[in-house]
């Protein structure tokens, strides 16, 4: 089990060692439509409204994000149908499957749920992987992938043992099961939440849905 942060650092301040959402296009698992993960979410985030500094995950985006494609300026209209088409044949014959939230994650930039067992996601990670296009390289980041869902993202410094005591290490688990991927294009700046559904792939190799 990852260590608890003493302190929480803002996720949008100028000490950036990761890369930007900003503009990014990404391949994510949409949650927000599922009733129970919702209420699991927002029960959380009402929790946790009374500390400053956080910026809650809106209701109809709360996601599991599984791989930063690249962004606007790199990813082409090609570029998307490509993708979508690459994993719709990926995922021909994966099907959809269970997974569970209840572990509360605390990072110095963030809160959320983790996803588990996150092996069975592995098929989805594979095929967002090889949709993208050659032209983008691949991200480091994703031989550690740690699939999870977050609940607020931190704006401020401020210590964390109050919050984490406040929503402790786990909370009544929801069971959801993941039947499509979907590409999203987050327009402007990460926290203004502009996102556009470019289209959605599901398991099973189903035809793909477009926005």
């Amino acid at each position: 089990m990852s260590p608890l942060p003493v302190q929480f650092a803002d996720r949008w301040g100028g000490r950036r060692a990761r890369a930007s959402y900003d503009d990014a296009v990404c391949w994510h698992l949409l949650l927000g439509g599922h009733a129970g993960v919702r209420t699991m979410a927002t029960g959380a985030q009402q929790r946790l409204a009374r500390f400053g500094g956080l910026h809650m995950t809106p209701p109809q985006w709360l996601h599991v994000t599984v791989l930063r494609a690249g962004t606007t300026g790199q990813v082409t209209r090609g570029d998307i149908d490509q993708m979508l088409a690459s994993a719709r044949s990926a995922l021909a014959d994966t099907p959809p499957v269970t997974v569970r939230l209840e572990q509360v994650l605390y990072h110095p930039e963030a809160i959320a749920l983790g996803v588990s067992p996150a092996g069975v996601l592995a098929p989805v990670l594979a095929a967002a992987r090889a949709a993208r296009p050659e032209a983008l390289g691949a991200d480091g980041r994703e031989e550690n992938w740690a699939p999870h869902l977050t609940l607020c993202y931190s704006t401020g410094e401020q210590p964390a043992a109050p919050v984490i005591a406040e929503l402790g290490r786990a909370l009544p688990a929801c069971e959801v099961t993941i039947d499509t991927m979907s590409l999203v294009v987050q327009e402007g700046p990460e926290r203004l939440w502009n996102w556009r559904i470019a289209g959605t792939v599901r398991l099973l190799g189903g035809p793909a849905i477009e926005p």
